[in-house]
């Protein structure tokens, strides 16, 4: 007897067809986001005008004219001193001559350096047990601030290669801090500046800093290796705002129950910026309702479409 064969509902290929426009619709948006950028306009009181800082350019040849793009846009700010939270670099294969681009900065430019600048925990699931450490292993009071233990893990990192980043850097107008503060005079406002080296790395090491009423801010790469220092300001990238973040996990961040991007004031005023560039998957960048940010404190004047935020 013959049997039944029993038919696909054709139900079935219109999801499928459905669901592979979707997919191919979101690539192409995270695709576009990933090359988009936002300016964010910080107001804090007491802060110097067109301070204007970012992190996480992850310089790579595929993403050269984006961060060139994001120069262009820093320069039209008229900026009065730039600030680069780290991870210059993405890591492997890295281009040196890529740095070029920080000197077509038109302001004086002060950076950190960042995990990836010293190879830590960017390999596997080295990352989330650097996380784990940081929280477990490490002291973060300020009376007994010791990241040190970090650099005892067995994601060895390379110190010799953060020494050729900074070294480049500095070649291309960067003063690069690791562990030591600047004071800046702002068009009459006094900025102090403290920079802390890479926190994964194990090599942050607050600097002694007299009191003072100067405004003062510390950059420090990952927002989870700060502590409450005598501070107007902390500045951190490194999560990219989660580069994926769904409405919940925007909620969650919203709310303080996670840290991923934006200003935090449960302790020392803490501001994470989504970063300027990304770590590619596959070798394509993807970002996703985390747009690439440019951060300007107490701009000079009001910035058309920038997100406002008062500290």
């Amino acid at each position: 007897m013959p049997t039944d064969i029993p038919k696909k509902n054709p139900d079935v290929y219109g999801l499928m067809a459905f669901s592979l426009v979707c997919l191919v619709s979101l690539s192409g948006y995270m695709v576009a986001e990933a090359k988009s950028i936002t300016v964010t306009s910080l107001y804090i009181e007491g802060a110097p005008q067109s301070v204007v800082f970012i992190s996480d350019p992850h310089l790579q040849d595929k993403n050269i004219g984006h961060i060139s793009n994001a120069v262009d846009i820093i320069n039209s700010l008229n900026a009065s001193v730039v600030l680069i939270g780290g991870d210059f670099v993405n890591g492997e294969n890295d281009n040196f001559t890529l740095q070029e681009v920080w000197s077509k900065i038109d302001a004086p430019v002060y950076a950190i350096l960042g995990n990836h600048d010293y190879h830590s925990g960017i390999n596997g699931i080295n990352g989330q047990y650097k996380m784990l450490d940081v929280a477990t292993e490490t002291n973060r009071t300020v009376e007994g601030y010791d990241m040190s233990p970090l650099s005892a893990d067995t994601d060895t990192s390379d110190l010799d290669f953060a020494d050729s980043v900074a070294g480049v850097l500095e070649d291309n107008g960067v003063n690069v801090l690791r562990n030591e503060y600047v004071t800046l005079d702002i068009n009459g406002t006094s900025l102090r500046v403290v920079g802390l080296d890479d926190g994964w790395a194990g090599m942050a090491d607050p600097p002694y800093v007299p009191e003072s009423d100067d405004f003062t801010i510390f950059m420090i790469h990952e927002p989870e290796c700060r502590a409450d220092w005598d501070a107007n300001l902390i500045l951190s990238g490194h999560t990219h705002g989660g580069q994926f973040t769904p409405p919940f996990v925007q909620i969650l961040n919203e709310n303080g129950i996670i840290e991923l991007s934006g200003y935090f004031d449960s302790g020392t005023p803490l501001y994470i910026t989504s970063g300027i560039g990304s770590s590619p998957l596959f070798g394509i960048e993807l970002r996703y309702e985390s747009q690439p940010e440019i951060v300007v404190i107490n701009p000079s004047s009001p910035i058309e479409g920038s997100n406002v935020v008062y500290a």
